[in-house]
């Protein structure tokens, strides 16, 4: 009798003592933000005088009254809008600019560490997020899977970045994307690209990727005369999508992009050659284009381009981005920056190609458009970012000017917000 009286005080004791835990959890800090001027991207509305709160990472309501206690970020001055996306980028890479025919990239795998590379993308993604990109998707190159623990350490809160949804390695036939590599050296692209010659290998490689914590499935399809076909494509699609993953597929045109299209990738990357034909059946399919359209600087930066080919790669993207907004296609805002400009940084530089959407017709609102509300559907997470909307995450960012008029605004990004934390506003 007295042991059970014993057990039944225990008890309750440790029931007053959870009980006490739960009432004592400290509230959760709320934040009103006062928006001059509410861009909801999706549709290229304005809602002047709003207010935004901000509870828990989260937005919890728009359009209503300050709440008592509530701290006040006042933006009743400057332009409010979702955080921004960058659809394709390498934050682990950056190859040094090299004089004409000298390739830098053999170097740069046999003399740069996974960890160097890692600390490498934690420096670029902070760049990214002072810049507005609240979420990048990162597409390959990661040495041996930096991206994958930058991505987890962002997500464990050890620091401040934005969302990043990595590939891990690329997955190509033999070779991954190099050339003519010696025999006697081996595969040293194993450092970065997965082999994989056929649908059986493909799967066993999105396997292999998805062990190592990718979060998208990233091919390269054209790199050799032995291009994947339509049956290789619709293996990984296959594959990605029953893993709940998007893919990705790096190919430039011809008949290689035909079977990209057709196999059912979510994105074709790059896709400099495509005809109006292909641009047509990717309209009809729904296929993403992440388009990386160079502006001539950037092209001119990669050491082994001539100046001519430079400038017939950034008229040549500009046509085909010209054709693909014309025709149709959803467009993902997308720059490939692998070799940063002396006084820029990546984000910065992911401004430059705002200047090739204009020059190729892109309305201003559809550009900001391609940058928040395509991005967030081509990675599968409009239900969760890219717009300012209750339950949506607090990735917000303003502008001193409109970006509705003159999308040149966003060079100026005054304030960027990250899942409810301030990482940057102007004084």
């Amino acid at each position: 009798m007295q042991r059970k009286l014993v057990c039944v005080l225990v008890f309750a004791m440790v029931m007053v003592a959870v009980a006490g835990g739960q009432q004592a959890a400290p509230a959760q800090p709320v934040t009103a933000i006062r928006a001059g001027h509410l861009i909801d991207p999706a549709s290229g509305r304005v809602a002047d005088s709003q207010v935004i709160v901000v509870k828990g990472g989260k937005i919890e309501s728009v359009g209503g009254s300050v709440p008592d206690g509530a701290q006040v970020i006042d933006l009743s001055q400057q332009w409010v809008m979702p955080g921004l996306m960058d659809a394709h980028t390498h934050v682990t890479m950056n190859l040094p600019p090299t004089p004409q025919g000298v390739s830098a990239w053999e170097a740069y795998l046999a003399k740069e560490s996974t960890a160097l590379r890692a600390l490498e993308g934690l420096h670029q993604a902070g760049d990214f997020l002072q810049s507005g990109f609240t979420t990048i998707r990162d597409v390959g190159n990661p040495a041996n899977y930096a991206d994958t623990a930058l991505r987890q350490a962002i997500e464990k809160g050890w620091f401040i970045g934005p969302t990043i949804i990595n590939s891990g390695k690329i997955i190509a036939p033999f070779g991954g994307q190099s050339h003519g590599v010696a025999p006697e050296h081996g595969r040293m692209w194993d450092f970065e690209y997965l082999d994989a010659d056929n649908p059986a290998e493909i799967r066993k490689a999105i396997h292999e990727n998805i062990y190592y914590g990718a979060k998208v499935i990233k091919l390269v399809a054209d790199n050799e005369p032995f291009i994947y076909t339509e049956e290789d494509i619709r293996a990984a699609a296959d594959e990605a999508h029953r893993a709940g993953l998007k893919l990705a597929v790096h190919v430039y045109g011809g008949q290689a992009a035909t079977n990209v299209i057709n196999g059912g990738a979510d994105s074709l990357e790059h896709g400099w050659d495509l005809t109006d034909e292909q641009l047509r059946l990717m309209k009809q399919k729904g296929t993403f284009l992440a388009g990386t359209d160079f502006p001539y600087e950037h092209a001119a930066a990669w050491g082994s381009m001539v100046p001519l080919k430079a400038r017939d790669v950034a008229d040549k993207v500009q046509d085909r981005l010209a054709r693909a907004y014309k025709i149709g296609v959803k467009l993902a805002f997308s720059t490939d920056t692998v070799v940063n400009l002396p006084g820029k940084n990546r984000g910065q530089m992911s401004m430059d190609f705002l200047a090739v959407w204009t020059k190729a017709g892109v309305p201003a609102p559809e550009i900001l458009k391609a940058m928040t509300t395509n991005c967030a559907e081509l990675l599968g997470i409009q239900k969760e970012r890219g717009a300012i909307a209750a339950g949506q995450y607090a990735d917000i960012v303003a502008t001193a000017a409109n970006p509705l008029q003159d999308i040149q605004a966003l060079r100026n990004v005054v304030f960027v917000m990250k899942e409810g934390h301030v990482v940057k506003m102007a004084k």
